[in-house]
C-alpha cells in the first residue's frame, strides 16, 4: 500500500494555496480563504488535491497521534482513555485533568513535573467555569497535558531525564522524530517550537495525510492501531464534549480524525483512505466543512456529513450565509447555502 522509503525533506517556500472555500453572504461571495487538501486513496495514491501539498508546513497538533505511536513504540503501556488522552488536544473537562493526573501517578511524577505551558481550559465554557471559580492557569488544564504527562511516563519508563524532555536532542524527542519520518514517509524538514512548548516537526500537507492513513489502516495490536483504537473509542478524550473532531469520528464509521490548530484537519479510515487540510489563514470556521467535502471526495456517504456543512453566517440574527468548500472540491456535496 505505502512505500517503506523515506523521501527527501518537503522544501520550504511559500506555500501555493488555492481557494477552497467561500464565504456566502446572500448569495454573493463575501470572502475567500485559501488553503491546501489531499485526498488519498486506499492504494496510497492521491486521488485529489488542490493547492500546495508537498511545501513544509507545521501539522500542529494533528501530529499528536504519530507522537503516540512513538511514545507506545518506546514502551508506553497506556490504552483506551489514557491513550486517547496521551493524542490529546483536550477541553480541559474534569475527566481530562484526572486523566491526566493518573497517566502522572502511573509514572509516579506529579503535576510539578510537567514543562508544558500553564493556560486556561480550551473549551469557552469549562473555561468560563474555571474562571469564576477563581482557579489560575495551570499546566494541567493546557490542552496538551496529556501528551506532556505521557512524554514524561515514556521517559521514566526508559531510564531517561525528565528536566530536560522537550530538548529537541533529547532521547525522547529523537524517538519521536524517528517515527514521524517513518510514517509521513518523509524527512522532516524544520524543528522548531510548539504551544505547549513540546518540538513541532515540519513536513507536508501530503506527509501528514501518508501518516494518518498508516495509522487507521494498521494491522490489529501493534502501536499505530493502539492509538487509532484508542482515539476512536474515546474521541472526546482526544478532544472534548461538544468539539467537531469527536463528532466526525462519531459520524463516520471507523474514522480516526485529529485537528490542529491554524486550521489544520487530517481525517483517516481503516482501509487507508485520508484526507488532510491546511486553511492558510488559519480559520477554523472553514477547517471541517473543507474536511468533510474532501471525505465526500475520498467515498464517504455524503448523508454522514450534512451536520458538518459549517457554521452559518448571520445577519440581524438570523442565517443569511455560510462557509462553502469551492465547486471542484465538493462536486458530490449540496451546499447549505446558495
Amino acid at each position: 500500500m505505502f512505500s517503506s522509503s523515506v523521501a527527501d525533506a518537503p522544501l520550504i517556500r511559500e506555500p501555493l494555496h488555492a481557494p477552497v472555500a467561500h464565504l456566502i453572504r446572500g448569495g454573493v461571495v463575501e470572502g475567500i480563504h485559501y488553503g491546501s487538501v489531499v485526498v488519498l486513496g486506499s492504494d496510497g495514491r492521491v486521488e485529489f488535491q488542490l493547492g500546495d501539498i508537498e511545501a513544509a508546513f507545521y501539522p500542529r497538533s494533528a501530529l499528536k497521534p504519530v507522537q503516540a505511536v512513538a511514545m507506545v513504540r518506546a514502551g508506553l503501556p497506556l490504552d483506551g482513555e489514557l491513550l486517547s488522552l496521551t493524542a490529546a488536544s483536550h477541553s480541559g473537562e474534569e475527566r481530562h485533568l484526572a486523566g491526566t493526573r493518573r497517566i502522572l501517578e502511573l509514572a509516579g511524577l506529579s503535576e510539578d513535573h510537567l514543562r508544558n505551558v500553564t493556560d486556561m481550559p480550551f473549551d469557552p465554557v469549562v473555561r468560563d467555569a474555571w474562571v469564576r471559580e477563581g482557579r489560575a492557569p495551570s499546566r494541567l488544564a493546557q490542552n496538551c497535558s496529556g501528551k506532556h504527562a505521557a512524554m514524561l511516563y515514556t521517559c521514566v519508563l526508559n531510564g531517561w531525564s525528565l528536566d530536560d524532555y522537550l530538548d529537541p536532542e533529547h532521547p525522547l524527542q529523537q524517538a519521536i522524530a524517528e517515527i514521524v519520518e517513518d510514517l509521513t514517509g518523509q524527512r522532516i524538514a524544520q524543528v522548531t517550537v510548539d504551544g505547549c512548548g513540546a518540538p513541532l516537526f515540519s513536513v507536508s500537507l501530503h506527509g501528514l495525510a501518508r501518516a494518518g492513513a498508516r495509522i487507521a489502516a494498521a494491522a490489529p495490536g501493534t502501536p499505530e492501531a493502539r492509538v487509532a483504537d484508542a482515539m476512536r473509542s474515546h474521541a472526546e478524550m482526544a478532544s472534548g464534549a461538544g468539539r467537531d473532531v469527536a463528532a466526525l469520528m462519531a459520524a463516520v464509521p471507523g474514522l480516526l480524525a485529529k485537528d490542529g490548530f491554524e486550521g489544520v484537519q487530517v481525517a483517516a479510515l481503516g482501509d487507508g483512505r485520508a484526507v488532510a487540510v491546511k486553511i492558510a489563514d488559519g480559520a477554523n470556521r472553514a477547517r471541517i466543512p473543507v474536511a468533510a467535502a474532501a471525505l465526500a471526495r475520498a467515498g464517504v456517504d455524503p448523508e454522514l456529513l450534512t451536520e458538518f456543512a459549517g457554521e452559518a453566517l448571520l445577519g440581524g440574527g438570523r442565517a443569511v450565509g455560510c462557509v462553502r468548500p469551492v465547486r471542484s472540491l465538493e462536486p458530490v456535496v449540496v451546499s447549505a447555502c446558495a
